[in-house]
């Protein structure tokens, strides 16, 4: 890494999940939702195999509910689902381990779920066509723990340190983190995903005010692009701070549900004056990790 750091000290450490079959709870009201209008649908949500979706592609206009890109996976022990939630990092490596693509290898790209129980990875849709739902697909991951020595109020989460190299993060002659985004997106279009934990899941961009959307140009948004949150601290959870910035990567696809929108990852945070978004249009991970 170009920026000082103690990348030679983390820890690099397997972690594993299984391709998740999407679901759907069995509440009364399932298996149909509720619109931004009150209307009932009825659509793919997160989770699975998809074949058509990846890294690149527009984060809208999908019939879909919070699609994720690629391949989701989780565990069903719980806290085997946690560390693997947690450790994994975006960016970090991974491999399958059965079934007819046993050895086909991926990038980790994001994190969610309903309760953000989901790591979603990118692979080749030639090698999505041999996977199955069960099949085990292992990480290596590493970076958690990471740290910039001359970035001390700048907090990292879910961030590899391959991320930072391939953004081309640097200091600027004000001592801020420099780091390009290709949009930046207010506090007031934040929505669910707030009361969870930002060290492993998704934030939603809310698009019902379509108007606004377009507005401020992020109704071009794609799947992987890097975006910053302006006045929003997630040093711990997630929530409302003037001054404060996160860095996130687009990683599920829009919805219809009011609160929610394209949901983010968020890999940087610094309470004030630590990050400085360099609005550079095309940043996106795809191009970064030559997906």
């Amino acid at each position: 890494m170009s920026l000082a750091s103690n990348v030679n000290k983390l820890i690099s450490v397997s972690v594993m999940g299984q391709i998740a079959s999407p679901g759907f709870p069995g509440l009364p009201a399932e298996p149909y939702r509720l619109d931004s209008d009150g209307r009932p649908f009825l659509l793919p949500t997160y989770g699975g195999i998809v074949y058509n979706v990846s890294v690149g592609d527009s984060a809208y206009g999908w019939m879909a509910d919070c699609v994720h890109p690629g391949v989701s996976i989780s565990l069903k022990d719980d806290t085997g689902n946690r560390g693997l939630n947690l450790l994994a990092c975006v960016g970090n490596t991974a491999m399958v381990m059965t079934g007819d693509a046993r050895g086909a290898k991926g990038v980790v790209t994001g994190k969610s779920g309903r309760f953000s129980e989901h790591v979603i990875i990118h692979f080749s849709t030639a090698d999505r066509e041999k996977m199955a739902i069960g099949d085990k697909i292992n990480i290596k991951a590493h970076g958690v723990g990471m740290v910039l020595a001359d970035h001390p109020g700048v907090k990292l989460k879910s961030c590899s340190p391959g991320l930072i190299d391939g953004l081309e993060v640097t200091t600027g002659s004000d001592g801020r983190l420099n780091v390009p985004v290709s949009a930046v997106i207010p506090p007031h279009l934040l929505g669910a995903g707030a009361g969870l934990t930002s060290e492993g899941g998704s934030l939603h961009i809310q698009t019902q005010d379509r108007t606004e959307i377009a507005s401020l140009g992020l109704d071009k948004l794609r799947l992987g692009d890097v975006v910053a949150l302006t006045d929003y601290d997630s040093s711990f959870n997630h929530g409302y701070l003037r001054g404060a910035v996160g860095i996130c990567v687009i990683g599920q696809g829009d919805s219809p549900r009011a609160g929610y929108g394209p949901g983010v990852t968020l890999v940087m945070t610094a309470m004030a004056g630590g990050i400085n978004p360099v609005v550079t249009p095309g940043v996106n991970i795809k191009d970064v990790f030559g997906l």
